[in-house]
């Protein structure tokens, strides 16, 4: 399993990357935004640790770019307190945020989760249909009318639990804890910026959705 740290902070990178090789992950590092681009796209990357604030090219910048070519698992790691910084990073594709200064326990926990639950969806699986939509296990990534659409791991997670699970309400709690698989710190509006991101990708009118529905009060459930 191999991780791309990216960071400016020297010192910060030396820490995480010790810790993380200490658990065994091979380690890449990046200290501004052009050498994290580069080595997204040259290295086999299983997950990346990104900071918003990188020379060259900012965080939200390498991660939208990132995603043009990859799906691979992305933690924003944020010095920012304001909302909008998290959200964005969010809305750019990024599965995940942590703000500074943090535990490096939380960090570890966070990504055990997204590899756990990226494994988990591949066990027993190659492609599972419903109507229209059609997921690829294999190369995580969604069929709808014969269109295949490339979705980020947190989207994908969603459709896998929404699929196999059609008519079943989930609050955004429930959602918090069955996809990003830990004690989620209590911000719900990440749900709402992934489910926005994939009625994006699947619905044919995002404004009015077919296939993720809204129960008012309650949460989000897969219309069967």
């Amino acid at each position: 399993m191999k991780i791309l740290i990216v960071d400016d902070e020297k010192l910060l990178v030396k820490g995480i990357r010790f810790n993380f090789e200490q658990d065994g992950y091979q380690v890449e590092t990046a200290f501004d935004g052009e050498e994290a681009l580069r080595l997204a796209k040259d290295k086999t990357i299983d997950l990346i640790i990104l900071d918003l604030m990188l020379p060259k090219i900012d965080g939200i910048s390498v991660c939208q770019k990132i995603r043009e070519f990859s799906n691979v698992p992305i933690i924003i790691l944020t010095a920012k307190s304001e909302d909008m910084d998290k959200i964005l990073g969010l809305e750019y594709g990024a599965d995940d945020y942590i703000t500074k200064p943090f535990n490096i326990l939380e960090l570890k926990a966070r990504v055990k989760a997204i590899i756990r639950r990226s494994s988990q969806t591949m066990q027993d699986k190659s492609k599972v249909s419903f109507g229209d939509i059609a997921l690829d296990y294999n190369q995580r990534k969604i069929t709808i009318n014969g269109v295949s659409k490339d979705l980020t791991s947190k989207e994908f997670d969603l459709m896998d639990l929404f699929i196999s699970n059609p008519n079943k309400v989930y609050s955004r709690d429930s959602l918090l804890d069955l996809v990003w698989g830990y004690d989620y710190p209590g911000d719900a509006r990440t749900v709402d910026v992934h489910i926005r991101r994939l009625r994006e990708k699947i619905e044919p009118n995002s404004a009015e959705p077919v296939y993720i529905i809204t129960k008012w009060g309650a949460g989000y459930y897969f219309k069967h």
